[in-house]
């Protein structure tokens, strides 16, 4: 069952946590829904975490961030990979999900590549109209939490934080 808006509209570490076992949904080429299961987030939280985008404020960039939660945020990450994220929260506190990883696709740069998924998404709702969505799923192992990954810039507070959710039993580049 395709997510509501009310799920995205409550804090950025609860759905991180809460999307792990959903699944990430897309038509292939020819139509047919293809439905991954979301097997990594993080979690990247306001104004006050340094390694979230909106700690330098609101600009063009991270405007999606500032909306309603249940929008695509999708940026540019060194000028070649394509990162998902899904906004959260109340409109007007910036926070979203780092879609790391599905399954068969582990790392936020592969999992878009395999998807196809590019910035034309940016500050659409997740949804079937989007071509992108997320459905909910019954599915559900061992969580494990951790620091997040490439977040160095925001020093040791925030990059230490155990924003980072995968299931325990996948085998992931720590």
């Amino acid at each position: 069952m395709e997510t509501d808006e009310d799920f995205y509209v409550r804090d950025v570490k609860v759905v991180a946590r809460e999307l792990l076992g959903f699944f990430l949904c897309s038509y292939d080429k020819q139509g047919k829904v293809v439905r991954s299961m979301i097997r990594e987030t993080e979690a990247y939280d306001g104004e006050q975490d340094l390694a979230c985008h909106a700690s330098k404020g609101k600009t063009v960039r991270t405007s999606v961030m500032y909306e309603q939660g249940g929008r695509w945020y999708v940026y540019l990450c060194y000028g070649m990979h394509w990162m998902l994220n899904i906004v959260t929260g109340k409109e007007g506190y910036p926070a979203a999900v780092l879609i790391r990883g599905v399954s068969g696709f582990y790392g936020p740069g592969r999992l878009t590549k395999g998807l196809g998924v590019n910035g034309s998404l940016n500050g659409k709702t997740q949804g079937k109209a989007s071509s992108l969505w997320i459905e909910s799923s019954t599915s559900r192992e061992r969580i494990l939490t951790g620091p997040r990954i490439g977040v160095d810039y925001a020093g040791f507070e925030w990059s230490q934080k155990p924003y980072r959710f995968w299931f325990s039993n996948d085998q992931l580049m720590k």
